[in-house]
């Protein structure tokens, strides 16, 4: 696991609240350049902040501040199997590809497609530019490393790099088989409530997108065989015509062969 470290700028902070050890807290306020608070003060100027409770690190908001904050969920989603590999059946498995081994994730965010794709057996390598989603990113892929299925088949979580995912694709050593990518679209409508508050979460972070195309293009230059790319159902495709779709729910992705 591989973490590039680089400040975060931005309305973030980390909170101590006096439970454990303080001196893990001090090193991440320190790695991503931000406040540290030892005890919630009466007023928090930062929109977000960073601790860790029950032993997971999270990001809370002052809406999520007594509902526990948000974090790398590393179990299975709701119909995804739990077994390892997992039997590759869905959209997601049809549109990576059969012959396909190696897999770069260059827009990891909250990593529930990663996951997945790591849980159907595939050699994945992730890709997140936000500091702060891979700080969340690290705990998530250390606490996959302890549970007993990954220890009892001697598997090793996902690689993470940190950085801008167009110079990262750049600079690989060799092509991987697909690079899917997952960039954030604007939403259809400014407020709905289907939207989760992950997502939202995510998007006042980092924003949307605004270099998408390009990351498309170097994907479609350091790609082996195939670019994936996830989008809403009311998205136009990011490459033009795809060479072949395969849809899910509210979602489609889109395949562009080399």
């Amino acid at each position: 696991m591989n973490i590039i470290n680089q400040p975060y700028v931005g309305q973030l902070a980390v909170l101590y609240e006096g439970h454990g050890d303080p001196l893990p807290f001090q090193q991440l306020a320190a790695r991503l350049g931000v406040p540290l608070y030892q005890g919630l003060p009466k007023e928090i100027p930062e929109a977000f902040l960073l601790t860790w409770r029950d032993g997971i690190l999270k990001l809370l908001d002052r809406e999520l501040f007594k509902k526990g904050g948000l974090f790398v969920d590393i179990e299975p989603r709701s119909g995804e199997q739990r077994s390892w590999p997992a039997p590759k059946q869905d959209a997601l498995a049809h549109a990576l590809g059969r012959k396909t081994r190696t897999v770069v994730d260059a827009t990891t965010g909250w990593a529930q497609d990663s996951l997945h794709i790591f849980r159907m057996g595939y050699e994945l390598l992730c890709i997140e530019r936000s500091p702060v989603m891979a700080e969340l990113l690290a705990d998530g892929f250390m606490r996959l490393a302890g549970l007993d299925w990954m220890q009892r088949l001697n598997l090793e979580p996902p690689c993470l790099l940190t950085g801008n995912a167009i110079e990262i694709l750049m600079a690989l050593e060799a092509p991987p088989d697909c690079i899917y990518l997952d960039p954030m679209f604007p939403p259809k409508r400014k407020k709905s409530a289907l939207t989760k508050k992950s997502m939202v979460v995510l998007r006042d972070l980092l924003g949307n997108d605004q270099d998408k195309e390009q990351l498309f293009e170097a994907a479609m230059k350091a790609a082996g065989k195939r670019v994936v790319v996830k989008s809403p159902d009311y998205a136009e495709p990011l490459g033009g015509k795809p060479s072949e779709s395969f849809q899910g729910k509210l979602l489609r992705f889109d395949v562009y062969l080399k």
